[in-house]
């Protein structure tokens, strides 16, 4: 075969700047493309020869790495179909572009487009200054060729020495490249990130072992990844031991998971994996990008944000789908039409998981709960959907730590529960310890206290206030306890304006300062405390909700407000208001005890409560 020279068929005059323009922060992926092109030579080449079209020996197929760290070069070779001078000019020679500038003007917003465009293989050139194929076709008769390119648009293509079917693409590292990628530890690095599940054996090197002391390399063929993995079996063939071995694995400082839901669908679209729920300790610590995104086995990409819903991004696992457009745009991705069907898709799938556990595990659902309740509440928040679903699995927990499924609390409460208005109250707790007093008496008057302690619930009750119907919700230190759930038109106590401006007055002036105070006479009876402080539920879950971005932002910046209940039939407070300036230390006592039990005594003020105690006892 006589020595040829020509051009690349592109009509810029150099394709190669603007490859590197676009793929500037995704170098790396030059290996894993390489070894994508090397992986599907042999796969075309089992093709052929399960039609009958090759009757030769397929031998084992691999693809073998080689890295000549003194020498600078990178070599990748399979032995798979190979290529005929003919098809290297046309599968190699020819970029279709019609124009630099077109293509940067319709690819402008994209970071990644290798692969999309056929210029898998050109992405050698972010990191060499030279490349060369050696390539022998499996047609008979073939003869090897051997193309040679120094990143500019020309090319020499001749007779190559290689005598064994498949292709070697070498490498030749600049000196820039040959320091980030040269070495033994960063390809082995990449090879396991990308190619770990490849479906073609990789081939890095030899395996070692511990011998005299130091680390000796074997015989033996150091094949760097799984070629099938679980995702690619069916289910019947897999035991429990299998999918947590794999989440080890993948996840090896993570604790097991609860459980797992399989993906196995090939119409409308195709595509499968293992999405693993993780118990989560640290609630508002969550790493998102847990979930590895693969294209027929080989690594994408770990940010799947625009491929699954949100609140699924809490899960771990694998997806791998070969009809998810890997290479464009966001943009892109957010409005194509298999992106949603296959997050529809995802979301029902693990709808059906749990609504599965909660019939058949209830008992095992359960104790699983609190690990899971975040990410549950956090879907029905986000995805109206999964909210639907979720509405006959989602779970209340009481105070005293007993789970009820939505419909069947609502039955268990209303007949108690039920105020004047008729609307069901559900009364809750978000700190047993800090309101343990509310919830003694609220629970004293036959009230049941659910336990709302996730970080959403500010949002969540909020929510369920519009999909529950007559209800609403009340946390047990919002009122006083016969207050919660009014079931009649309270009395108040007759005060002129004057008198309740002066109580106001009177009340404010032993209140710490930067807070708002409302101050409202009640008839809360004898026993009831004479000042009691309280939250209203409105402004301390708008506070809350801003504080998680719940777009009322303007709440999060105004004064804590409380409501100040003082109570005029309790007998200190009749003795304090019958003598207002001989009874300044008896209120500024009973002040401090309304604090103290909200925890909001502190300091110096707790210091002066003490000592104001031991003189009044003494």
């Amino acid at each position: 075969m006589a020595n040829t020279k020509g051009q690349i068929g592109v009509t810029t005059e150099n394709i190669f700047p603007v490859i590197k323009q676009f793929l500037y922060s995704d170098h790396e992926i030059f290996l894993r493309e390489l070894v994508a092109n090397a992986v599907d030579a042999g796969q075309k080449l089992k093709a052929l020869a399960s039609a009958g079209t090759f009757k030769g020996e397929t031998g084992d197929i691999k693809v073998q790495i080689d890295l000549d760290e003194k020498k600078k070069t990178l070599s990748i070779t399979d032995n798979g179909i190979g290529m005929t001078a003919d098809e290297v000019d046309r599968y190699i020679n020819q970029i279709a572009f019609s124009s630099a500038g077109e293509f940067l003007e319709k690819y402008k917003d994209q970071t990644n487009i290798i692969g999309h465009f056929g210029l898998g293989f050109y992405s050698a050139f972010m990191v060499a200054k030279k490349v060369t194929i050696d390539s022998l076709s499996w047609q008979e008769g073939a003869e090897a060729v051997k193309w040679t390119c120094d990143g500019s648009p020309e090319f020499t293509m001749g007779e190559s020495k290689k005598k064994d079917r498949g292709t070697t693409v070498t490498l030749h590292f600049d000196d820039e490249s040959a320091a980030e990628f040269g070495t033994k530890g960063k390809i082995r690095s990449l090879l396991d990130k990308y190619c770990k599940f490849m479906p073609v054996p990789v081939i890095f090197g030899k395996k070692t072992e511990w011998k005299d002391g130091k680390s000796v390399e074997t015989a033996e063929d150091d094949v760097i990844n799984s070629i099938d993995p679980i995702w690619t079996k069916a289910p019947s063939e897999l035991k429990d031991e299998d999918y947590l071995n794999f989440y080890k694995a993948l996840y090896p400082m993570e604790e097991e998971p609860m459980f797992w839901i399989h993906l196995n669908v090939d119409y409308p679209f195709t595509l499968t994996g293992v999405l693993y729920f993780p118990k989560i300790k640290e609630r508002m610590a969550i790493d998102k990008n847990k979930i590895q995104l693969y294209c027929n086995q080989m690594f994408v990409t770990d940010h799947v944000d625009n491929i699954v819903p949100d609140f699924l991004t809490l899960l771990h696992g694998v997806i791998d789908s070969p009809d998810i457009p890997l290479n464009v745009s966001r943009s892109y991705l957010q409005s194509d039409a298999n992106v949603k069907k296959i997050s529809t898709y995802i979301t029902k799938k693990v709808a059906d998981r749990l609504e599965e556990i909660f019939k058949e595990q209830r008992s095992q659902y359960e104790e699983k709960w609190d690990n899971i309740k975040l990410f549950i509440e956090y879907g029905m928040l986000s995805d109206e959907k999964f909210c639907e679903r979720a509405m006959n699995f989602a779970l209340f927990k009481n105070t005293d730590g007993k789970f009820f499924a939505f419909d069947d609390y609502r039955k268990a409460i209303e007949g108690s529960q039920t105020d004047k208005d008729k609307r069901t109250v559900y009364l809750y707790a978000t700190d047993k310890e800090a309101q343990w007093g509310d919830i003694e008496a609220a629970k004293n008057l036959g009230y049941d206290v659910l336990l709302m302690d996730c970080e959403l619930d500010s949002h969540f009750v909020n929510m369920l206030e519009q999909k529950l119907k007559d209800a609403r919700f009340a946390r047990v230190d919002s009122d006083t306890a016969d207050n919660l759930i009014p079931k009649e038109e309270k009395v108040k106590p007759q005060m002129s304006d004057d008198d309740k401006k002066a109580l106001e007055e009177l009340v404010k002036g032993a209140l710490p300062e930067g807070n708002d105070y409302r101050v409202e006479p009640e008839n809360l009876g004898a026993d009831a405390a004479p000042i009691i402080l309280t939250q209203s539920e409105f402004m301390r879950r708008w506070r809350e909700m801003s504080a998680l971005g719940g777009g009322m932002n303007f709440y999060g910046s105004m004064p804590e407000a409380y409501d100040v209940k003082v109570n005029m039939e309790n007998p200190v407070m009749a003795r304090i208001w019958s003598d207002r300036e001989g009874s300044k230390d008896l209120l500024r006592q009973v002040v401090d005890l309304a604090l103290l039990s909200k925890g909001m005594l502190k300091g110096k003020a707790l210091s002066e409560f003490i000592a104001r105690s031991e003189k009044l006892l003494s």
